[in-house]
């Protein structure tokens, strides 16, 4: 079916920045390009619209990096839905560096550009999208047709259409990174390994890959090669802390906490300059028992933002599993002070103080836990305990 007109398109706009989302439809109207225009603040807001389909959108222009919502995660939700999929999505970046451009492959990010720009470069990435749209080249075509295929549940005829795909372009890592994920997918982990390594020498920031390899090695055994590749990861797109911590949950059921703490201090290594990151990372820490960890991150935090209200309560409770109790209690009762009222603050303080031996003390946290939790079975033992 051929392309409608630009002129006669549904534009979607999506950037957190009101003045310039007003530019770019500024433009798009100097240009002639687009007959209605919808827009969004965050890729929620977005997402929601393009799910709904009223009206049906024809071309996105996204911004990189909003609030809810990326313009890769975004374009990832985009992606996964076989009626969306094919929608032209171009990515607007403040910078296109190393984070970026690896992100943008690993979604399919079908072109992006930086600010500022100019109407005329605009009007020339849109053409190129459209004509690109229109006219599918063949490694798109055979990575399009192995997707149908692996959703119909035919991995063998999939592959045979990434290898064709790798064969026809053999400097593209695309088709050898999809190579190895659906070989990961039958079990395959020698062959997956050799196209994921395949895929990594032609594109050193393919991102995919290096996880992909970790989870190969960790499956294997073979620990120390898993974080590396990892690491490599994280390195190349910090937003890829998720995966560490998936990682370090894997390493966790295993018993090798040590090793789970090497992919955390890589973690916070790499998110150094991202507080709320290393937030989530603490709290993942405290929640797992990694308690030298925990006091050594939550210190950190702390001494950048001291009203961090809840990294005081992982450092006070940290703190006490370690027996440290005087500074422990005195850090969880600032922690409760400051945070919205929090049975497991407060039980964590009765059990500091029952340790203690200050009975008192442990029974009126105890009991205050109890008010809020009268079920909480751990509250009421503690209670007993002091009686």
């Amino acid at each position: 079916m051929p392309m409608q007109s630009p002129a006669q398109m549904t534009f979607l706009i999506v950037d957190d920045v009101d003045a310039m989302r007003r530019s770019i439809r500024t433009m798009l109207k100097l240009i002639n390009y687009g007959r209605l225009f919808l827009e969004a603040a965050n890729g929620r807001d977005a997402w929601r619209i393009v799910e709904k389909g009223q009206p049906a959108i024809d071309f996105i222009i996204s911004d990189y990096n909003m609030p809810y919502l990326t313009g890769t995660e975004l374009l990832h939700r985009i992606r996964l839905n076989r009626k969306l999929r094919d929608i032209p999505f171009l990515m607007i970046t403040a910078e296109a560096n190393m984070e970026v451009v690896a992100e943008a492959a690993e979604v399919d990010v079908d072109a992006y550009m930086t600010k500022p720009f100019v109407t005329a470069t605009l009007e020339q990435k849109i053409t190129e999208l459209l004509d690109q749209a229109a006219h599918p080249g063949q490694v798109t075509l055979l990575l399009r047709r192995a997707q149908e295929l692996e959703e119909e549940g035919k991995l063998d005829e999939a592959l045979a259409a990434v290898a064709k795909a790798g064969a026809s372009s053999p400097t593209l890592s695309r088709p050898f990174r999809e190579m190895g994920r659906l070989l990961l997918k039958k079990n395959d982990l020698p062959n997956s390994l050799a196209a994921f390594q395949k895929a990594t020498e032609l594109n050193r920031l393919d991102v995919t890959s290096y996880h992909g390899m970790g989870q190969i090695f960790f499956q294997m055994g073979r620990i120390d090669k898993a974080i590396d590749n990892y690491s490599r990861a994280m390195t190349i797109s910090p937003r890829h802390a998720e995966r560490a911590l998936d990682f370090a949950r894997l390493l966790l059921q295993q018993d090798k906490a040590t090793e789970a703490s090497r992919v955390m201090r890589l973690a916070f290594k790499i998110n150094s300059n991202d507080p709320d990151m290393k937030e989530r990372l603490t709290r993942f820490c405290a929640d797992h028992g990694l308690h030298d960890l925990t006091i050594k991150a939550s210190r950190e935090i702390l001494k950048q933002d001291p009203g961090r209200a809840k990294v005081l309560g992982y450092l006070g409770i940290a703190l006490c599993k370690k027996g440290l109790f005087n500074e422990g209690v005195l850090t969880l009762e600032k922690a409760a002070a400051e945070n919205e009222p929090d049975p497991e603050l407060w039980i964590a303080l009765a059990q500091a103080y029952l340790a203690m031996r200050m009975t008192g003390r442990a029974e009126k946290w105890a009991a205050r836990a109890i008010r809020m939790a009268p079920d909480n079975k751990k509250a009421r033992a503690i209670y007993d305990a002091c009686l």
